[in-house]
């Protein structure tokens, strides 16, 4: 367990909510805690609007600058350890572990693989991210030249994203074209999360099947769009939810009654190819990670 030194979370009030009492603007900007327990906040001086500490009753207008100074907290357990998958001067791609998060957030800041990429290569900033409870290839761009270009291409036919997902169900087809828009949805706890969604926005995933067990599928899963938990959210849209996700049934949307949070764990899903043009040297980059121990090979 380790006690990390604070963060001080800011944000400008936007048009939309100008007016609004500020103890009610922070229980809706983080609802994870009440007006109430905000309110207690603000009474410990926790928070600043326009560099003036706060009372709660004010109503914000638009253009201010918000500032909660989260005092220091003991973060949740996750992994400390990545591999190096390779590196030169440009770029350098790790083996994420699952249960460490890729970025600040949900409780975690000094235990997310920035933070420890960072101690070790202080110049590196990721391309991408991955679920918490993802495994596998997570690239960092090392120069200003290798971000540029990897940012342009990321999303296009120039790099090849494949993961390995376990699907609950046995697939009836060997290959499937997901096309199902990815938009918000109401969740119970945190007021919206990506899902399955006809307002959304265009989504592209090809499915293959690499194996069948006992009431499962083992598929490769090619990304041709970049959308939060795409590939969660896909494979539940044509009835085939990840084995063990707390967060998405079949449709891809939230399941009934209290649904899991998004960086829940308990599925199996990996990062393991990743192909592309050096952003810097146009030599072709070809990237495997291995699979995690346990993770099965062609269903259970």
């Amino acid at each position: 367990m380790m006690l990390n030194g604070g963060y001080a979370y800011t944000t400008m009030i936007s048009s939309r909510y100008g007016g609004q009492v500020l103890r009610e603007h922070l229980a809706g900007l983080y609802p994870h805690s009440s007006a109430a327990e905000w309110q207690e906040k603000l009474d410990g001086g926790e928070v600043t609007l326009d560099g003036v500490a706060a009372t709660g009753s004010e109503r914000v207008a638009s253009g201010q600058t918000l500032v909660w100074n989260r005092p220091p907290w003991v973060e949740p357990d996750a992994p400390r350890e990545f591999g190096v998958l390779f590196e030169d001067e440009h770029l350098l791609a790790v083996n994420k572990p699952g249960g460490l998060p890729t970025l600040p957030g949900g409780g975690f800041m000094e235990n997310t693989l920035l933070r420890l990429v960072q101690r070790r290569t202080p110049e590196a900033n990721p391309v991408h991210r991955l679920g918490r409870a993802t495994t596998g290839i997570v690239l960092f761009a090392k120069t200003g030249e290798a971000a540029a270009r990897l940012f342009t291409d990321w999303n296009t036919r120039r790099v090849e994203k494949v993961y390995r997902a376990l699907g609950r169900g046995v697939a009836e087809r060997e290959e499937y074209e997901i096309l199902t828009p990815i938009g918000l949805a109401p969740h119970p706890l945190i007021g919206r999360v990506w899902a399955a969604s006809a307002e959304g926005k265009p989504s592209k995933s090809v499915a293959r099947v690499l194996g069948r067990g006992a009431g499962s599928t083992t598929f490769a899963v090619s990304l041709h769009s970049g959308r939060p938990h795409q590939i969660r959210i896909h494979l539940a849209s044509i009835g085939h939810p990840l084995v063990g996700d707390p967060l998405y049934g079949s449709g891809g949307r939230p399941l009934e009654g209290l649904p899991g949070l998004p960086g829940d764990g308990g599925y199996f899903l990996h990062a393991q190819y990743l192909r592309f043009p050096h952003p810097v040297s146009g030599e072709a980059m070809e990237l495997e990670a291995a699979a995690p121990e346990g993770f099965p090979e062609g269903g259970e």
